[in-house]
């Protein structure tokens, strides 16, 4: 059992004579769920109680306890019409925004194959990218790095997978300035190799999303070599932000693929990149290297990349 939902399900079945609803059944499921009390209680804390105490002044706050001003005072009478005024006034509301004011608790919550949104949460592993939580203690969320409202384009590179709680506390009234932020991504250095491939020599380019681009590379270690380039001129991998990262690993992906389709003899890939001159950067622009490995194309190839020191391949010759 990977979950509680069988034993919920069941449960359900058999105290409704073997036939519940499946709205019957997510409800109870709804009811075991802590998160959802976690989630509505940050709402209360940060909005609703906020506005009523704070702004409204119409409740008061005693550590974890709400009070409403006035309430000794009201008959039954009076109790029972003020509910019926709120109660109206969430049908109307209801009526109003048809649905559309559950439609933030709405995403993400369905994976569907071949989606961007599928693609976003496979790409996290069904966790949170800013602070690590599983899907399975806090429910994922897909949405933009830079708000829609912002100037952000619905680009896989501009997407993010977000625990509600994370994504709730982000909202998308970020203070950093992202007109800077967009500003930043056109940074081309007039002469810098990479810079250039953009506009003067673009039939080199393989494919490209939104911050990044592949070619293959001039002088290729394997057949297919490719260079993972970020479109703004960078110095290397530790220059780039969270979106660039996105945009390479999604490119990375999609090639990975392409090339083993293109070359059945494929067998494995290094990754990697030159961070400074004693690394041995010579292209002053970041690039991430993916070579195609081969079955005999080197007689040792045990280390891996731990073959840029010579001798250091093989760590167990070093016991």
């Amino acid at each position: 059992m990977a979950h509680i939902y069988q034993p919920v399900m069941l449960m359900e079945l058999l105290k409704n004579e073997g036939k519940a609803s499946v709205e019957e059944i997510a409800q109870a499921i709804l009811n075991r769920d802590p998160s959802q009390i976690e989630y509505y209680t940050q709402i209360v804390k940060r909005m609703v109680g906020d506005v009523l105490t704070n702004k409204r002044k119409i409740t008061t706050k005693d550590k974890g306890f709400y009070s409403l001003a006035g309430v000794e005072s009201l008959t039954h009478g009076e109790i029972d019409e003020l509910i019926s005024l709120c109660e109206q006034k969430i049908i109307d509301y209801e009526k109003k925004r048809d649905g559309a004011q559950w439609s933030h608790r709405r995403r993400g919550r369905r994976a569907v194959s071949g989606s961007i949104r599928y693609e976003v949460l496979k790409r996290a592993s069904g966790r949170c990218e800013l602070c690590g939580i599983s899907n399975e203690f806090k429910n994922i969320e897909v949405d933009h790095i830079t708000p829609k409202s912002l100037g952000g384009k619905d680009d896989i590179s501009n997407y993010q997978a977000l625990c509600y709680t994370c994504n709730a506390q982000k909202n998308n009234k970020d203070d950093t300035d992202f007109r800077k932020l967009n500003a930043m991504y056109e940074d081309r250095l007039h002469g810098c190799l990479f810079c250039d491939v953009q506009t003067i020599d673009r039939t080199r380019i393989v494919e490209e999303n939104e911050l990044a681009f592949v070619i293959r590379d001039g002088f290729p270690v394997t057949e297919h070599h490719s260079l993972f380039i970020p479109k703004r001129h960078v110095l290397d991998y530790f220059g780039l932000s969270q979106p660039e990262l996105n945009a390479i690993h999604q490119l990375l992906h999609s090639q990975k693929e392409l090339l083993l389709k293109l070359d059945p003899n494929i067998d494995g890939f290094n990754i990697g990149m030159n961070c400074g001159e004693t690394a041995g950067q010579s292209v002053w622009h970041c690039h991430v290297h993916l070579i195609p490995r081969r079955k005999g194309d080197v007689e040792y190839p045990k280390g891996g990349v731990r073959h840029v020191i010579p001798y250091k391949g093989n760590y167990e010759d070093l016991k």
